[in-house]
């Protein structure tokens, strides 16, 4: 199938689930650049990559940021502080804030370019001590923290669930990051909590069924083309 034909497929499989707007990352780390044009031609307007080299690598010519495609460019890969000047200056949206340091360092290097940037608070909410993100008991302070940075926008909550093939224990972390965005959304404001990004190639439609606003996918859509590896 084409990356056209993929795209498609994810999209229907998602609308025959709910009727909710539910918004697709195309996950595009490790695939060229010809396969990122198939898919915004396909119709994603959200790419996501994992790392800044092959952001700044990979874009030099293409550079979604305030494209007149509306394309916005998703670091969902981890931050680290010596890098989030270059993460600023080129993308649109942070799905992976997870501590204090790096939302004062984020919004630092945005106020010096006089940017703004979206942000999602990464929660481990498997508790899994290799992952990255911040315990939902820290949730609330991390995220009172961020809303009083000018330059950082708050937009609501990213986690990775834990791999497993056991749909039990994939529907109690969906549902454990809706309860939390839910508790966050009365102690903030809904306004800070929009988005709920959860769910990947693996397990996107279980996400969506425990109400995920936001999925992340790459292996089904760019499966054939190039590298696959990841979501």
């Amino acid at each position: 199938m084409s990356i056209a034909e993929n795209w498609q497929t994810v999209t229907a499989r998602i609308r025959a689930i709910t009727s909710r707007p539910v918004a697709v990352v195309a996950v595009a780390k490790t695939q060229p650049i010809e396969a990122v044009q198939a898919v915004i031609a396909a119709g994603a307007r959200l790419i996501g990559e994992n790392r800044i080299e092959e952001v700044m690598h990979k874009y030099a010519t293409l550079h979604p940021r305030g494209s007149a495609a509306g394309v916005q460019l998703h670091m969902i890969g981890h931050v680290q502080s010596r890098k989030a000047g270059h993460v600023a200056a080129w993308c649109d949206a942070v799905q992976s804030l997870d501590s204090a340091k790096l939302a004062d360092t984020l919004e630092s290097r945005c106020a010096g370019l006089n940017t703004r940037l979206d942000v999602l608070l990464e929660i481990n909410i498997s508790g899994e001590p290799q992952k990255y993100g911040v315990a939902p008991a820290d949730a609330l302070a991390l995220a009172e923290h961020t809303l009083a940075k000018p330059h950082l926008r708050l937009c609501g909550l990213m986690t990775m669930a834990p791999l497993t093939d056991d749909t039990g224990r994939l529907r109690r972390a969906f549902a454990g990051m809706r309860s939390l965005r839910d508790a966050l959304a009365q102690a903030i404001g809904a306004e800070h909590c929009q988005i709920l990004s959860m769910g990947m190639t693996n397990d996107y439609l279980i996400a969506v069924e425990e109400g995920s606003t936001m999925v992340r996918i790459g292996r089904a859509l760019f499966a054939g083309c190039g590298a696959t590896h990841g979501a």
